[in-house]
């Protein structure tokens, strides 16, 4: 075999030991890791890990094991400080606490939208953000149509939710076959979606609200805005604050889990520096022949903080809270025992149909006339390329509420195991009906129009 040559550094050169074991030529990190990194890379991987997790839930529940399935996630864990005592169950646990990081990250999305994404500019915002509307309003409405009044009707919260996960998913399945303005669109109507959910879990299920608890929540709040105003940047500092603002809304009656919505609302969008300030450092450290491993990491502090600190956290946590935080949610909470007749009930529950109406045929339909009217009144126009076939597809597509659903489903039956048990049945049949009829009507949908480049456009090179 031959040297290589002399101006390409052997692995001795450039590692101390050897590549690390994704970059090495080992069968391992052929076969194993450098997938499993590919796979953590796309956006679908979270989705299949979902699916996993529930499916999971499901067979555990419906096992010679089910029994200890709700001894497990009924298992009380907590602490007690003198005569102040905190247990709650391990769902309790995860739904309270674990996912806070699944809102932290969507109150992240939304600041990064609001600022820098598509939610900034009104135009290209208007249609998803009205079709988002009708896309809540329209499956509340054919909820309580089918549900009817008393005990079953405090779930109308659930049919409004959109799973972006899920969503998004799917569109992965369809590859190419989806054009990205048609992505954009869901995504930008999930992020509203969201936003409205937040407030429907603040305003209507939110009981007991202890008053104190919350002006304190609020106090705290504001110590993070005083913080941001006197250009603290520890995140360990804010991490504290972060915590005890979760647990005076814990406290306060108001759904703990708001916190990680609230303070990533409040997470810095811009960055502390500018990105030329680390440009200039390391040109002229380059030039003066100094980056010793002082420099070199003075000038990645440089580098680090001239990225929105809302980037950053997106960065670090979004696998977090994908691979992690949901997957968990998933299995503490969708193992739902249908065995005996149980599915046959829930099937012919008010709760369960009108959950799947909701879904299914309030979601495309509310999103779709929400969209033909504000297209009407000129109000907002269709995303280019996209065609009303595929917005139908879209509509269905949204109709995934799960992870969000699941999460007021809990809240909406606390004290009615047979309601919330009927409403998860209803959201996982709902949800793989509108996806199978989502990647239906997206397959056969034709595209819309594009517009010709103008005349005074520059040739592509």
């Amino acid at each position: 075999m031959s040297s290589p040559p002399p101006d390409r550094p052997t692995d001795d050169a450039v590692w101390r030991v050897g590549p690390v074991l994704s970059a090495s030529d080992r069968r391992l990190a052929r076969y194993v890791a450098r997938p499993l990194r590919e796979f953590l890379r796309v956006e679908l991987g979270g989705s299949l890990l979902l699916l996993v997790a529930t499916a999971a839930a499901l067979l555990w529940a419906n096992s010679g094991w089910s029994a200890t399935y709700d001894d497990f996630w009924h298992l009380e864990l907590g602490f007690s400080v003198g005569s102040f005592e905190l247990v709650e169950s391990l769902q309790h646990w995860v739904n309270d606490a674990l996912m806070v990081i699944f809102f932290f990250v969507v109150g992240l999305e939304i600041k990064y939208e609001l600022v820098h994404g598509d939610l900034r500019d009104p135009r290209t915002a208007a249609l998803p953000i009205v079709a988002a509307f009708g896309g809540m309003v329209v499956p509340a409405v054919l909820y309580v149509a089918v549900a009817g009044g008393g005990e079953a009707g405090a779930g109308w919260g659930i049919p409004m939710a959109t799973d972006i996960a899920f969503a998004v998913g799917v569109l992965g399945v369809l590859g190419r076959r989806i054009p990205s303005a048609a992505r954009l669109f869901l995504l930008t109507l999930a992020i509203v979606d969201d936003i409205g959910a937040i407030l429907v879990i603040a305003v209507f299920y939110t009981e007991d609200l202890g008053l104190g608890w919350l002006a304190l929540a609020l106090a705290f709040l504001g110590v993070v805005v005083v913080m941001r105003r006197l250009r603290v940047w520890a995140v360990p500092a804010y991490g504290i604050v972060g915590a005890a603002t979760w647990f005076a809304l814990l406290q306060s009656g108001v759904h703990a889990t708001l916190a990680g919505v609230a303070l990533g609302l409040l997470t810095p969008a811009t960055a502390l520096l500018r990105p030329e300030v680390a440009s200039d450092y390391a040109r002229e450290a380059l030039d003066d022949r100094r980056l010793d491993p002082d420099e070199v990491h003075r000038l990645r502090f440089l580098v680090v903080e001239s990225v929105p600190v809302v980037e950053r956290l997106q960065h670090h946590l979004h696998p977090l809270s994908a691979y992690v935080v949901l997957p968990v949610f998933a299995l503490a909470n969708a193992g739902v025992d249908v065995r005996g007749g149980a599915l046959g009930d829930a099937l012919t529950s008010p709760v369960a149909l009108g959950i799947g109406v909701g879904l299914v045929l309030g979601k495309p339909i509310g999103i779709v006339l929400a969209s033909a009217l504000a297209v009407r009144l000129r109000v907002a126009r269709l995303p280019e390329g996209v065609g009303w076939g595929q917005l139908v597809g879209v509509g269905f597509v949204a109709g995934i509420g799960f992870t969000v659903s699941l999460f007021i489903a809990g809240l909406a039956f606390p004290d009615a195991p047979g309601l919330a048990a009927d409403a998860k049945v209803g959201i996982l049949l709902a949800s793989l009906a509108a996806a199978g009829a989502g990647l239906v009507v997206l397959r056969l949908a034709p595209a819309g129009p594009v517009s010709p480049p103008s005349s005074s456009s520059s040739p592509e090179r």
